[in-house]
């Protein structure tokens, strides 16, 4: 920050960060600052991202969005995807732009636009060296799952029959990690990987779009022991609307999701949980056989599903598009969480997670 003169003579603070100015006593302004409205954030999305759905966005609320840029890429192809984002950000820019830390977010709010933060769902964008970690997290790298599904160089996968925990090589990306903050992602671990990242880290980690096992015994969805390490360590759990997490799939009812949502606020506590909805939209069957697949497969890996209903599931009636967040609002409400625990889980808490974790490890 540093001071200035305005026109009229009075001294002015300039906020580089938040990216407006104001006077240094213009208590008005900052009481409207102080009481703006709790952000929509939505930790997770795969979508096949285009201005209609960037236009979604805006008309559903929704301030920021973590989106996934990786699957099984390189490197090189990794950063292929960011130049497609950097074109998407000069193209809209009343829409949208790129979200580096949490103060990003309040400016979302401010100036009517949504923030989209980077993350990996799979390690391989830094290949078998260390050093990209830190590389990544100067290109906007905020979130990097240690797997995806199978066994990587660094942890083990949540389909693969022996969970050998993390490696050599992956204590010390977490290590890294934490370093430079870059969170920790164990959506698709395994269990002794999950738990062992928890206990390694020196920062609270996230799992960004899972449901308990407990609700649906899906090979995706987290132990009642793993969700209680992650957010005793002040962890947190992004609940996801994918059909294959979900009680009765697509059929899963409003009240079902909402229901869960507020068991689990019961018994790991409201403030670490959030809302990663592991949204797909627009994308065609490819992708998920991409997904399942990458590279490493010559025959078809159904995953979570079958070759029966081997392409996207449909997604349940209430919840379809980025302005559907509204839905899931009321079903909180309905059953019986409160505002401000609903305005947490909408976004209020993973605002709080981004300040203490995207920057260097103090």
């Amino acid at each position: 920050m540093e001071l200035t003169r305005g026109a009229c003579g009075r001294t002015l603070l300039l906020i580089t960060q938040a990216r407006c100015i104001f006077p240094l006593h213009a208590p008005k302004v900052t009481a409207n600052i102080t009481r703006m409205k709790t952000p929509l954030i939505d930790n997770l999305q795969y979508a096949r991202f285009s201005p209609a759905i960037f236009e979604q966005m805006r008309a559903g609320g929704v301030d920021a969005v973590h989106v996934t840029i990786a699957y099984h890429e390189s490197f090189r192809e990794m950063v292929l995807n960011l130049e497609q984002w950097n074109r998407w950000f000069e193209a809209h820019p009343d829409l949208i732009f790129k979200g580096m830390d949490a103060a990003d977010v309040t400016h979302a709010q401010a100036t009517g636009r949504t923030a989209i933060f980077f993350g990996f769902q799979n390690p391989s964008p830094i290949e078998d060296d260390i050093g990209l970690v830190e590389i990544c997290h100067q290109m906007g790298i905020r979130f990097m799952q240690l797997t995806y599904n199978n066994q990587s160089l660094l942890a083990t996968g949540c389909y693969e029959d022996d969970d050998t925990g993390l490696t050599r090589f992956g204590r010390q990306v977490v290590a890294e990690m934490n370093r430079v903050g870059m969170v920790i992602d164990m959506s698709h671990s395994g269990e002794r990987s999950t738990l062992e990242a928890i206990e390694h880290s020196t920062r609270p980690i996230a799992i960004t779009h899972a449901n308990p096992h407990w609700w649906h015994a899906a090979l995706r969805n987290k132990s009642d022991a793993v969700l209680k390490s992650l957010t005793d360590a002040g962890g947190m759990l992004g609940f996801s609307v994918y059909p294959h997490h979900l009680a009765g799939g697509s059929a899963c009812t409003l009240g079902s999701f909402c229901s869960m949502i507020g068991e689990a606020a019961t018994r790991y506590g409201v403030q670490n949980l959030g809302i990663g909805t592991d949204l797909c939209q627009d994308q065609p069957d490819s992708i998920v056989t991409w997904m399942r697949n990458g590279r490493w497969s010559k025959a078809t890996d159904y995953g979570e599903g079958s070759a029966a209903n081997a392409g996207f599931p449909p997604m349940p009636d209430w919840f379809h598009d980025n302005r559907d967040f509204g839905n899931i609002r009321a079903g909180l409400i309905d059953v019986g969480l409160s505002e401000a625990d609903t305005d947490g889980i909408m976004g209020g808490n993973w605002l709080r997670f981004y300040e203490s974790s995207f920057g260097p490890q103090v």
